[in-house]
């Protein structure tokens, strides 16, 4: 990453704290894999699959929470254009609208701007990452049954982030240099989803010629 770039990221941007792991457990020594790998300059196909002998929930939450923290990262760094005024819709250009929904305030489908929809969506994505009951940390700690579906809704509504960022600010992204990180993020991020089905494939249309050209 470039000396410009680096400042952009490092910039205190992210929309939300980072998520860490903690050092000595086994989800941080997972976490160490697999930027090990990515680091190591492995085919992002290859660096997406199962280590072996590795649990999968381990594997999918430790990249949940790593999503999260990267994708946070590059929303925070374009928040500056994406206003009530320039997005009043979460969309994806004129075919695809997001629409929010939530157990508490939004019980029905609700149309929203797009900053504050990301704002609900990186509430709602941290209440489920810091819950013990979700996301246990302790070894030995069973994962819950509704585990995996969880981790499929964070994953698919992460997804329309990038929807949102290539479709509507990729001029800005641009501007700052950083294509080649979005891009080799979203790569990683697709390839992850796609390797253990987690996002439905009509949730990916609205990017798939960009896909199709990017990841073959």
């Amino acid at each position: 990453m470039s000396m410009a770039l680096k400042q952009v990221f490092n910039k205190d941007r992210t929309f939300r704290p980072k998520r860490k792991f903690e050092p000595g457990t086994q989800r941080f020594d997972l976490h160490k894999k697999a930027q090990a790998s990515l680091n190591a300059g492995l085919d992002l196909k290859q660096a997406v699959q199962l280590p072996h002998g590795e649990d999968l929930n381990d594997w999918v939450a430790v990249h949940v929470v790593d999503f999260f923290n990267r994708i946070n990262l590059i929303y925070g760094t374009i928040s500056d254009s994406c206003t009530d005024q320039t997005c009043p819709n979460m969309s994806g250009g004129p075919k695809y609208e997001y629409r929010w929904q939530d157990e508490h305030k939004y019980k029905r489908p609700t149309a929203l701007s797009a900053p504050k929809y990301m704002s609900l969506l990186m509430d709602w994505i941290e209440v489920q990452i810091n819950n013990e009951n979700i996301f246990p940390t302790n070894v030995g700690t069973p994962f819950p049954k509704t585990f995996m579906q969880v981790a499929k809704k964070i994953l698919s509504r992460l997804f329309r982030v990038f929807v949102h960022v290539y479709i509507h600010h990729f001029d800005r992204v641009s501007q700052m240099g950083a294509e080649a990180h979005v891009n080799t993020c979203y790569k990683h991020f697709y390839y992850f989803v796609v390797e253990f089905n987690l996002t439905d494939h009509k949730e990916l249309e609205p990017l798939k010629e960009m896909t199709s050209r990017m990841c073959h």
